[in-house]
């Protein structure tokens, strides 16, 4: 898996370059449809971000290929940079196309409005012909390279949590999570935008809390000191910590998250307010506190 997803982007940055050669001559400086308000730069820093943070749950797996010599920043810096320069191209190059979609009559038409982007990226490629829809092709094969990691993931996650997890193949999770995705698949196909958006940012809201705790306990009781994790004892739970700081985190956080979100199935009363979408930052910032407490009574009572 990790050789698929260190090639699997050749294709897409082939066919990105492309669509730029086509399609940079219709490219205008599309002005707002609807007046920008900060809720709602508030809500797509919420959505970018979700794209992003989601990776975390999948980095320790990276781990291995990491060098012990390797300082703590040089690791930062280049996971920071790859997801950054990564994330920044695809979402300067969705912008630019949906913004100039409009004033392309075979584009607006993919484009659906706003709700085809496989449809937008075809119409793009259309004047090459049969090439432009194997590119368009090639393009769509490429999205496995996000599924593969989470269900890799989903079951190497059900494994850590004891034994008798542990005891069942690892292929059984992947087929469980391949039964999820697939009636998901089929019914976000007709809606593919609006879906996706809605599980990213659910996605985004547990992996941040995630993210949050991950980092409370590296930072402040671990005192960023990796010689602090004994190897030896990760199948020995009784060496571990209890986990019940951590859980009891990431539930009070989506109390916070649930009303401050606001998606098209649901809009909480913080979010309604005016504020827009803050379910990220203030789920991460009861996170910590509440980890951060929790987490300090219960190493004080365990002692691990």
């Amino acid at each position: 898996m990790h050789w698929y997803e260190s090639a699997v982007w050749i294709p897409n940055v082939i066919t990105f370059i492309v669509m730029l050669g086509i399609g940079g001559k219709h490219f205008v400086n599309a002005p707002p449809s609807a007046p920008v308000t900060a809720s709602n730069v508030i809500t797509f820093a919420t959505t970018a971000a979700s794209s992003v943070i989601s990776w975390c749950t999948m980095t320790p797996d990276a781990g291995v290929y990491h060098s012990k010599k390797a300082s703590s920043l040089r690791i930062f810096l280049y996971t920071y940079i790859g997801l950054f320069i990564a994330s920044i191209t695809v979402h300067f190059l969705g912008v630019i196309f949906a913004a100039s979609a409009p004033n392309v009559p075979t584009w607006e038409a993919g484009f659906d409005n706003g709700n085809n982007i496989g449809g937008l990226i075809n119409a793009i490629l259309s004047p090459l012909g049969g090439f432009g829809k194997f590119l368009t092709a090639l393009l769509a094969l490429s999205i496995p390279s996000a599924c593969a990691p989470t269900m890799y993931i989903f079951g190497s996650s059900f494994m850590t949590i004891g034994s008798f997890f542990a005891k069942v193949p690892r292929y059984v999770y992947v087929i469980i999570s391949e039964a999820i995705l697939i009636p998901v698949a089929i019914v976000g196909a007709t809606q593919f935008y609006a879906t996706f958006v809605d599980v990213l940012s659910l996605i985004g809201y547990w992996s941040s809390a995630f993210a949050v705790i991950v980092l409370v306990e590296h930072f402040v009781f671990r005192k960023n000191d990796f010689s602090s994790y004994k190897m030896e004892d990760w199948n020995q739970p009784r060496r571990l910590p209890v986990g019940l700081a951590a859980v009891l985190a990431f539930f009070c956080a989506f109390g916070i998250i649930i009303p401050s979100m606001s998606q098209v199935w649901y809009t909480g009363p913080i979010a309604k307010a005016g504020t827009g979408d803050i379910g990220i930052p203030a789920g991460c910032a009861v996170a910590f506190v509440v980890c951060l407490v929790l987490r300090s009574i219960e190493k004080s009572w365990t002692g691990r």
